[in-house]
């Protein structure tokens, strides 16, 4: 065996979202070979790569037909997450990607979604952080049990301030509103005052390196969605529905706003959220409570990827108020839920920052 014919056998391993061979697209290092023994490393788009399996799979059948059957293979992973950001950004510069959280309307479950999705992106390796952007309905500190609980401060801000210190918690890095204020009182500003306090959010926090930032925004459209686009290099955003029509119907003014050409920000997909119930004691039955298939139908219609569907489960609601996100919990069926949607998501993300068109996103991942 030599490296050359090794190399040349991983060139038939096609990366499956980015459409090319893992030697073109230079993800193989570290290659040696001992006798029988070849090792090398591939480097992913994302700590969280939901292709990780097939992509070994791949790579091990490559060396065993075209090179040596005897061969014992061991594939390691290492990531680089894949960003459009470049080097110097002001903002957020150690922030790989900007995932902002979005719906038409409230009441569909965007920051049980917005949680559970940083949670499985952690989960899968990757160092996530957590925006609570709903100045006026945070949710964040009752989701993750910190209430009560107030941030640090440490030098090093902007013009000499200080910088915010996100909490941690389950291994992400949380921000909210809700940690800065007393929830007793209501948030009673003017669209001026959240939008700076988003802008304070972005600039005057100590996020430090993340692949993931999530930003879990306010219900609808309005002036906080635009100071936080207009300011804030998103990478995109995925929008949450229930599968009714108000919903639907809502859900469509929010992929319109972030199409518009003042905007022109991505849309990374379409979850469904409160899919269908399925009864603990009739696991394999499901009642379709909100309608069936109309988040999916929605994607199509506006040739967005549909990222998954996500059942509406006691569980999920109870781990929500006890601040024991379903991540954290023992309920696997939620939890595949999340893995699958959250392994959609980081597909259609890589695939967007390689710039491939929005119909071969929408076609891969849905």
């Amino acid at each position: 065996m030599t490296k050359e014919k090794v190399m040349e056998a991983l060139s038939n391993v096609q990366e499956p979202d980015l459409g090319k061979d893992i030697v073109t697209l230079n993800m193989v290092k570290d290659l040696e070979i001992d006798g029988k023994q070849v090792s090398f490393t591939v480097v992913l788009t994302t700590p969280a790569c939901p292709m990780k399996d097939l992509i070994r799979n791949a790579c091990v059948n490559a060396v065993h037909l075209l090179v040596d059957k005897e061969a014992a293979v061991n594939v390691r992973f290492t990531s680089q997450t894949s960003t459009t950001r470049k080097e110097g950004e002001l903002l957020l510069p150690k922030v790989r990607n900007i995932i902002a959280v979005v719906s038409g309307k409230g009441g569909v479950g965007k920051s049980t979604v917005a949680a559970n999705f940083a949670l499985a992106l952690a989960q899968g390796g990757a160092a996530v952080g957590l925006m609570d952007a709903d100045i006026y309905g945070p949710s964040v500190p009752i989701m993750f049990g910190v209430r009560g609980e107030r941030p640090m401060m440490k030098p090093g801000g902007p013009a000499g301030k200080g910088l915010i210190v996100p909490l941690e918690r389950y291994g992400i890095k949380l921000m909210s509103i809700g940690l800065l204020v007393d929830e007793k009182n209501a948030v009673v500003w003017r669209g001026p005052m959240a939008s700076s306090a988003i802008k304070q959010f972005v600039s005057d926090v100590a996020w430090d390196e993340l692949d993931y930032l999530v930003i879990d925004m306010p219900p609808g459209t309005g002036d906080i969605h635009l100071t936080l686009i207009q300011t804030v290099p998103v990478t995109g955003v995925i929008v949450v529905t229930t599968p009714q029509d108000v919903a639907l119907a809502d859900a469509k003014k929010g992929i319109a706003m972030f199409g518009q050409a003042q905007l022109k920000v991505p849309v990374i997909g379409l979850v469904e959220n409160m899919s269908y119930f399925t009864p603990a004691e009739l696991p394999g039955n499901k009642y379709y409570i909100f309608g069936n298939g109309g988040g999916r139908r929605l994607a199509e219609e506006y040739d967005i990827p549909f990222l998954g569907q996500i059942p509406l489960v006691q569980s999920i609601r109870e781990g929500g108020d006890a601040g024991v996100p379903v991540m954290m919990g023992d309920d696997q069926v939620s939890k595949q839920a999340f893995w699958e949607f959250a392994g959609n998501a980081t597909r259609s993300i890589a695939m967007l920052n390689a710039r491939i068109g929005r119909e071969k996103v929408a076609e891969t991942v849905g």
